[in-house]
């Protein structure tokens, strides 16, 4: 049972009120909402759902159904880092004028790089509607909603692929420079002796020349 206690991952999740400040159409506004994120594993990676225990900012007329569409950011901290976004569905229901807008569950995934300790924790939230957007954002520092405890997907794949491809691109690399820098002939084909060839021929051809002359000055001397 012990064993199986540590192999489980820790996790710790709690409801945090987040006091989001909005910049609205009309004004500033400000509320605050109980926020719960939880997570379920999905292969390799966890699917994020973040819940409103209250409504969030107003709006001075009636919202009809399907008028409202909610996103947020969580923030993501501890091993991994950067932001998930997540989204939900419209309001299915209209929502009366100047009575808090309540935010339906909103859903992201997040898939970590490296394994250990993740904290998740509520960030900007957005609102449109009626062609207009508020941006709420959290004013009192909240503190995570979620700690998690991932698994980043194995880097040997990529290690070893790398390795690989580096080996055989010096070797492929110092075998051609080799054979061109090295202290032997080069033997690579026809061209090569075509070369040998003509410098052999010239260096008769030299021979011969520096020959008659030095028989022709002899010739001269005699005389």
């Amino acid at each position: 049972m012990a064993a199986l206690l540590s192999a489980a991952p820790a996790v710790s999740a709690q409801t945090v009120d987040v006091d989001y400040r909005c910049k609205t159409p009309i004004g500033d506004k400000s509320a605050v909402s109980p926020i719960d994120i939880k997570a379920v594993k999905s292969g390799s990676a966890h699917r994020l759902t973040m819940s409103f225990r209250k409504g969030v900012s107003s709006s001075p007329v009636e919202l009809g159904p399907g008028a409202m569409k909610p996103s947020a950011l969580i923030k993501v901290a501890g091993a991994g880092s950067g932001t998930v976004a997540v989204s939900g569905p419209a309001n299915s229901r209209a929502i009366p004028a100047n009575t808090p807008i309540k935010i339906n569950d909103l859903s992201g995934t997040y898939t970590p790089r490296v394994s250990g300790r993740v904290t998740f924790t509520a960030g900007t939230l957005t609102i449109k509607a009626l062609g207009t957007t508020t941006t709420c954002t959290p004013g009192n520092n909240p503190k995570p909603s979620l700690t998690l405890e991932v698994k980043g997907a194995s880097s040997a794949g990529t290690s070893s692929g790398s390795s690989s491809g580096a080996s055989s691109g010096s070797s492929v690399g110092s075998s051609a420079g080799g054979s061109t820098g090295g202290s032997g002939l080069p033997r690579t084909g026809p061209a090569d002796s075509a070369v040998a060839l003509g410098t052999f021929g010239g260096t008769v051809l030299l021979a011969g020349a520096a020959g008659g002359l030095w028989l022709t000055l002899k010739g001269r001397r005699r005389t």
